[in-house]
């Protein structure tokens, strides 16, 4: 089979190469699948640039999350279960999934609907499942109104999306004042860091509106601002690091206002919530996928088009996702369901 290999970790991309690697072989609890499509997310980049929560032994395969078909089992119920399924599955260990052919755990793959297309499907578990857990967070803590930054990208429309039909009012805040015209012009109240005034008006509002609750995915300056204008007691989550810089909070805002910066991986999220809910939230979300937490895809790239595809996914985030196409690269023998 073809597959992206990473063999240094770096920012820049330049140790990216599409090698020939030998079909690899389930173990138990695990899956063999032939990857369809899988997106370039932000957690990608940062996995490339060795500044995710996951490390590898290098040479690696990169790439989080695809939808597949299992072809393959090793021992296991829940792995023969699944065999001939269309699933979105993950894998954060061992090889990822820029490739033709992935082990994965059987416990992290969810069998798709007939209603969910290969590409959404696809997309289905870093960003659907962060809006839900976000907005989930959000009523969990009586929160009717939240601040969210980058709100014009593909999960910060989800989050609004989805918070207005579940009954969460999401406040965006965006860069580029292109951008925070079009999602006015769509119906989200919006601010833009670059407004002089947008501190003192996103202050006001959640003076006024009682906000104290704001989640990021840029961590940085913009993090800090939006937590210094949060409502005493306001805490942001931080569930992105696109600025690749440290968020501060000052000793006034910690001890005197009671805010607070915290933390939000996704992977925990899953662990802490257990596959039988997991389970439950699936048909949940994927009925949701067409509308809420539907993906706009910018563009489709064969695995010999890596390098390309990882700089127009960096070069304009906010079009929408970018996916790597496998199978496109030539025709490869078909592997039957093989079982232990």
């Amino acid at each position: 089979m073809r597959a992206v290999l990473l063999s240094q970790y770096s920012s820049d991309f330049d140790h990216i190469t599409v090698e020939e690697k030998p079909v690899p072989a389930p173990g138990k609890g695990q899956v063999l699948v032939r990857v369809v499509a899988s997106p370039i997310n932000p957690s990608d980049l940062m996995f490339l640039a060795g500044r995710y929560g996951v490390t590898k032994r290098l040479p690696t395969v990169p790439g989080f999350e695809a939808s597949a078909v299992v072809v393959g089992a090793g021992p296991g119920l829940l792995g023969r279960m699944l065999l001939g399924r269309r699933v979105a599955c993950a894998s954060q260990s061992g090889d990822g999934v820029w490739a033709q052919y992935a082990v994965v755990p059987a416990a992290q793959c969810l069998p798709l609907s007939s209603s969910v297309d290969d590409e959404q499907g696809a997309t289905m578990l870093v960003n659907p499942f962060t809006a839900w857990a976000l907005i989930e967070t959000a009523h969990e803590r009586n929160s009717r109104t939240i601040v969210a930054t980058a709100a014009g990208s593909a999960l910060g429309q989800m989050i609004w999306r989805l918070g207005k039909r579940q009954g969460v009012d999401v406040i965006g805040v965006v860069r580029r004042p292109e951008q925070s015209e079009e999602l006015r012009l769509a119906g989200m109240r919006v601010y833009c860091t670059a407004d002089p005034d947008m501190d003192k008006q996103l202050a006001k509002i959640c003076r006024q509106e009682k906000i104290t609750l704001a989640v990021d995915a840029v961590a940085g300056e913009t993090a800090t601002r939006v937590a210094q204008a949060l409502a005493p007691g306001g805490a942001v989550i931080v569930y992105g690091a696109l600025s690749l810089r440290n968020p501060t909070l000052s000793p006034s805002d910690l001890i005197f206002a009671g805010k607070s910066l915290e933390g939000f991986w996704l992977t925990k999220w899953f662990q802490k919530r257990g596959l039988a809910a997991i389970l439950f939230d699936a048909p949940r979300v994927q009925r949701l996928i067409g509308a809420e937490l539907h993906t706009k895809i910018q563009g489709r790239y064969s695995l010999d088009r890596i390098a390309e595809a990882l700089a127009d996914y960096t070069s304009n985030m906010s079009e929408g996702k970018v996916l790597i196409t496998p199978q496109e690269v030539a025709a490869i023998a078909e592997l039957p369901p093989r079982r232990p």
